[in-house]
This record gives structure tokens, sequence and C-alpha cells, in this order.
């Protein structure tokens, strides 16, 4: 099911690209509010914007933008809207987001296809474990995707791994739509009832939500611990509601695949220059064949690396690595730049840490401190102090680390209205 302008030609996907970013500016210009001032402002006409390189004449958009000026990036009458999705808000308010029949059709190609990147087939039947309601884009996403590709699904819904195992027992799922970490809990709950998950017929899962790999695609903690217990291929995906599309990894599982007649990627630096090939930088998307509420150079806030080497799979594009961490959390600290997903790895290292939440603030002189909470059933200076050891090995700076009771964690893990946890509490934002 590779769509062949996945196998072209560098110079085919660029021309195809072209020739929807102008009609994506020409029905911009017409329907937008918000990019109709855009132009204007910057004194630009349609006609200015031709190719890839002429992007570079728009300014970025940012999430505060989005959050400002919802409304305006609004392209069609309130009558043809078919449904209202709105982002998680881990970074500020959350931004409502409406979909057109046409875009539910395109969410569902795009799954579809991302769905054959990891394998999945006709002859597959996958559970989700996430949920489908709430205003939830992703959930939506996975069950139209499959229905467009042909597969079966089980909608579980999220947590309760009873009835997790009960549904892979009775209708014999291949593949579990699922966050790295619920796999524990899974396998938690298999040893403790004798259930062999490696007997279950589950032949994969496709991973959202929480990195799976290190920057050389290596195996972060996270996943060597769950393939210790359960041997399936785990297969990465990095998404977003705003720009509803998914980068999943093929079986090669050398970064998430770029479905170019869908998005535009630019990854870009401090100064919104392109980086060097092979560098990080902020990734910044333009969306192809939305029709409800299109973006022009969004920003994500995400700090990744493209690959562009060849991939053993037949597809021709542009690979993403795993998320290093979001922009606007980087934290300077003594000297050292980290990222959040750091100390994840290093968090998910200790089978005794039942919960963690990472606090960042200023201090008094306005640099950057750390505070690990985690919560643990057996809270002992020894195993404090391996924590920090492992903290200087592996990260060479040692945070401030607190026990909590898990109570007290997951009240704020789990603020009123989050659809998600907030692993990350940042009080510097």
């Amino acid at each position: 099911m590779i769509p062949d302008i996945e196998k072209a030609t560098e110079e085919e996907i660029q021309l195809l690209q072209e020739q929807r970013l102008r009609e994506l500016i020409s029905y911009t210009t017409k329907n937008s509010a918000y990019y109709k001032r855009i132009f204007r402002e910057n004194n630009l006409q349609a006609s200015d914007i031709n190719t890839l390189a002429d992007l570079t004449k728009l300014p970025t958009t940012s999430k505060e933008d989005l959050q400002r000026y919802n409304d305006d990036f609004l392209c069609v009458d309130r009558n043809k809207i078919i449904d209202y999705v709105t982002t998680s808000g881990t970074l500020g308010e959350p931004v409502t987001f409406a979909l057109t029949d046409n875009d539910l059709n395109r969410l569902a190609y795009n799954e579809a296809i991302s769905f054959d990147c990891a394998g999945v087939t006709t002859d597959d039947i996958l559970q989700l474990t996430t949920t489908i309601d709430r205003r939830f884009m992703a959930g939506l996403a996975y069950f139209l995707g499959a229905r467009e590709l042909g597969a079966g699904i089980i909608r579980v819904g999220a947590g309760i791994p009873e009835l997790q195992w009960d549904s892979i027992h009775k209708f014999k799922p291949t593949y579990l739509i699922v966050v790295p970490s619920f796999l524990l809990k899974l396998i938690e709950y298999a040893h403790k009832h004798g259930i062999d998950p490696n007997k279950a017929g589950v032949k994969g899962a496709i991973c959202i939500g929480e990195s799976l790999r290190n920057d050389d695609f290596s195996l972060n903690t996270l996943a060597v611990k769950i393939k210790k217990d359960w041997n399936i291929p785990l297969y990465s995906t990095y998404a977003s509601t705003e720009m509803s599309t998914a980068f999943t990894e093929c079986k090669a599982q050398q970064g998430g695949h770029h479905h170019p007649e869908l998005i535009i990627v630019e990854i870009l630096d401090d100064e919104e220059k392109p980086v060097s090939v092979g560098m990080p930088g902020e990734l910044t998307i333009t969306t192809l064949g939305v029709e409800g509420m299109p973006l022009l150079r969004f920003k994500t806030g995400d700090i990744v690396k493209a690959h562009t080497a060849k991939c053993s799979c037949e597809r021709n594009t542009l690979r993403l690595g795993p998320v290093i961490g979001r922009k606007k959390q980087m934290i300077k600290y003594k000297g050292t730049t980290l990222y959040p997903p750091a100390m994840y790895n290093v968090l998910n290292y200790f089978n005794e840490i039942e919960a963690f939440v990472i606090e960042i603030a200023h201090n008094d002189i306005g640099t950057d401190e750390i505070c690990i909470k985690i919560a643990t059933q057996n809270p002992t200076d020894t195993l404090l102090q391996t924590i920090k050891d492992h903290f200087r090995a592996k990260l060479r700076v040692l945070p401030k680390i607190e026990f909590h009771d898990f109570k007290t964690l997951q009240e704020l893990r789990f603020p009123k209205m989050s659809r998600k946890p907030v692993i990350v509490i940042d009080h510097r934002l």
C-alpha cells in the first residue's frame, strides 16, 4: 500500500509538494482570516509563494498564535464542520481544531498508510488501548485508519489491564496501539495472573506518546524493559493534532517516515534558518490537503533530527528521529543543557519507581532548578543514593530528588480535564 509518491525521487517529491503548496497558498489567502492578515502585513501576494524555498518569505506560526487567534484559522463555514478536536494543552491553553468531512478522509488515509509502515495488513486486528472520546484526535484517527486499511479494530479504551487481557484472549488482536509504559502494566498484570505475554498472539505494538529509542535508534531503557518480558516489535510513532499527520516507523525502525503528500517539513534553528544536514532543530510544518484549519510554517516546539539516508524499505522519504525534547522545556542546569526525555530514560531504569514528576523552576538568581518527585513502595536512603549515582553517571548532573506518596504524585500527574499524564511541570512558563 506504499503510495507511489513515497517511492518517488527527491525531485518528483519536490514537484508534487510545490504544486500542493501553491494550491494551499491560494486557498488560505482566500479563506483564512489569519493568513490573509499575515500576507497583508508582510506585503506578500499568493503569487510570491511558488516553491518550497519561497516559504521562508512567510513568518512562522506559533502555538501562541493558534491560542490567541484560534477562530481566525478556520477556512470553512460552520455547517461544513463534522468534528471538533482539541489539543492536550500540555504547554498552555488547549487549541480547538475543526475537521470537515474531507479532513476526516485525510486523517483516515494518513493513519492507514502509517499502519502500513508498521506492517499492518487487512488480515490484522488492532486493539486500541487509548481513548477515542474527550475530543481526542488520535483515538479517532486510529479507528478511521484501521477502517480505511480494512483491518479490524477493538476499541477497549484507556487503562484497566484486566479488560485489556480479556480482549486479547477473546478477540486475538495481532497489534496493540498503546502508550509504551502501559505495556509494563500489562506485563505486570500478566505475571500476577499466570499469563505468558509471548504466547498471546500479539505480533507488534504501535507505540504512542512516549519515546522508545535513543538518538542512534537503539532501544532506550523503557523499551528494553518491555522487550525483556514481551519480545514483540515496538514501532515508534510521532504525531500531533496540529499536524493531522503521523510519522511512523517501518520494519527497519530507523525513524518515522514522512508522508510528503500530506505535510511539508522544515527543521529550523533558533534564528529560524534551516539547520545543517543531520543537526537537531525545531520541527516546523505546513499541512497539505487540510480543509478546515490548514497551517503554514507552524512551529511544533519539538526538537528533532531528520534522516535522509536511503531506508531498506521502498520509501524514499525523510525520517524523523526520536524527539529530543520540547524547545520550551530546554533546561540549562549547572552548565549542561538538558531536556526532560533524558531524565525519563534514567528514571525508567528503576523498577522500584512507581511514578515520577519533574518540576522545573527559576531560583532566586534566575537560573534553572530541577526537582524530581518520586513515588516508591521502598523509599530508602540506599535507593535514593543509587538513583543519584545513576544520574551522575548518565547525565553528569544531579537534580534535587524527593520521595512522595503515590497519591500525591497522581494528583499532580492527572490534573482536572487532563487527557494524559503530566510528567513535567514547568513553573518557568
